[in-house]
């Protein structure tokens, strides 16, 4: 993170925006995890004329592979300035813009304090590291379901597998957050990049 040599008068208006925020109501699911978030629409409405009658403005840029988001004391110049890093899972047009719509959602709540998401006791975040056992699995992800590719038979595509590739070609998870529900053999990991790749 960058900032400003002073932050005095940026620090008091950024109390005053969190203290005039309403909570926002979390409008959207994501359909992998069924958990609850904000939208970026909704996070731009709520927040404008806070941020006004605070003096506050911000800007948001794609930055080579990060996105830059700016928050500006509109009468002192003072600043905060903070990169985040693009992930998209393709390189075409569509998979950039997804990742850079959900860097901007999280950037914007990260700078401005936001609850935007399902809280979840920082139970993803903070995770031990297990030691690795035999195939690639670890002891804890030994509790996980395996991520098939094909039903029993092998005649069909499971419903995980059909879903987990279409949120992966939509760019709304990444191939690391199919891996923390679930577990996947290095074949199927190899398998799901090929489609993200199209």
């Amino acid at each position: 993170m960058e900032k400003s040599q002073s932050i005095k008068a940026i620090a008091k208006a950024l109390g005053l925006f969190q203290i005039k925020m309403q909570p926002l109501k979390k409008d959207a699911t994501n359909p992998f995890f069924k958990s609850k978030y904000v939208t970026l629409n909704n996070i731009l409405e709520n927040i404008e004329e806070p941020l006004r009658e605070c003096g506050l403005v911000f800007t948001q840029f794609p930055d080579g592979d990060c996105l830059t988001t700016i928050l500006i004391h509109i009468e002192t110049g003072e600043y905060f300035q903070a990169c985040y890093q693009l992930h998209p899972v393709k390189q075409d047009p569509q998979a950039i813009g997804s990742a850079i719509t959900y860097a901007r959602r999280y950037a914007l709540g990260a700078i401005l304090a936001l609850n935007i998401d399902t809280d979840d006791d920082g139970n993803s975040a903070s995770q031990k590291p297990t030691q690795t056992v035999n195939h690639n699995v670890s002891v804890d992800e030994s509790k996980k379901e395996w991520l098939n590719r094909f039903e029993k038979d092998g005649s069909t595509l499971t419903e995980k597998w059909q879903k987990a590739k279409i949120n992966l070609e939509a760019g709304k998870v990444t191939l690391e957050q199919i891996k923390s529900k679930y577990i996947v053999s290095k074949i199927n990991q190899d398998e799901l990049l090929t489609f993200a790749k199209k």
